[in-house]
């Protein structure tokens, strides 16, 4: 027995989908739509899933989803820390440890993200990991999705992948460098003994140099430039502004990229949108 409670489930996940608005996910309602709720399939595009192995779930069929599906549907579907919860409780899972570092994202940042069509937006975990990007971000900086393990965080990538480099102009290099080690120094400092932020440090004390030294300097918290120059393979470089919008706790943090309206770098941004929607046919 895997210990799940399907028609529990099942009613949770309709009720919690039908609840949910077009608007609440960015989508627009449309002159054919006769519920209020969403369907489906855009539960299960928004989960990052099959519609058919979604459809299953909701009527009792299928078999028990693993932690990683639980949290995609929980994302997908806009739920709260105790509604995650409690989807994985029906599901016959253990619960999530509530920690900063969780992978639950915001619901407040997504609905915010969700309405931001014409601008890079992002949601990062303060270890630098990816929680959500929008298409334009996916243009602008490349699909994150698809990263495992500890390459998600931005940090291990900076100092493992030369090719992560490549976004910034090399004047910025060390600058950026120290930015992102005080950062993880604060994250540090709030987790405690938290296990991941650990494992991140000890691996790339071992794996950079350049890292161990700048861990080493103790600085902590250096604010973030707020203006950066963004290096894209077609459009060149494109200044923006960076804003961020941060959780009560600072274990997340809305990033929205801007330009000055009337800008070249306002075009560029422009044509970005372009070129992302050229990438996803």
């Amino acid at each position: 027995m895997d210990g799940m409670d399907r028609p529990g489930m099942a009613d949770f996940l309709r009720r919690r989908r039908e609840a949910l608005q077009p608007a609440d996910v960015g989508l627009p309602k449309g002159p054919r739509r006769r519920t209020s709720g969403l369907r489906r399939e855009e539960i299960a595009t928004l989960s990052g899933m099959s519609t058919d192995y979604y459809t299953r779930l909701e009527q009792k069929r299928g078999p028990q989803p693993s932690e990683q599906m639980l949290a995609a549907i929980a994302r997908g579907l806009r739920l709260t820390v105790d509604e995650r919860d409690h989807l994985f409780r029906l599901a016959g899972h253990g619960t999530p440890a509530r920690m900063a570092r969780a992978d639950h994202v915001s619901p407040a940042l997504l609905r915010v993200l969700d309405r931001l069509e014409d601008t890079p937006a992002m949601v990062l975990s303060d270890l630098g990991e990816t929680l959500a990007q929008n298409r334009l971000a996916a243009a602008l900086l490349g699909d994150h999705s698809g990263y495992t393990g500890l390459t998600r965080s931005t940090v291990y990538r900076w100092f493992t992948d030369p090719g992560e480099r490549a976004i910034y102009p090399d004047s910025y290099h060390e600058k950026f460098a120290r930015e992102i080690v005080s950062g993880l120094r604060a994250t540090a400092s709030r987790a405690g003994r938290d296990t991941r932020v650990a494992e991140l440090v000890q691996r790339l004390s071992k794996e950079s140099s350049e890292f161990a030294e700048l861990w080493e300097r103790h600085e902590v918290g250096l604010k973030p430039a707020r203006r950066k120059v963004i290096v894209h393979p077609e459009l060149g470089g494109i200044e923006l502004d960076c804003q961020f919008l941060y959780t009560d706790d600072l274990a997340q943090a809305l990033l929205v990229f801007t330009a000055t309206p009337g800008s070249e770098d306002y075009e560029k941004l422009a044509l970005l949108g372009v070129i992302g929607q050229l990438a996803g046919r």
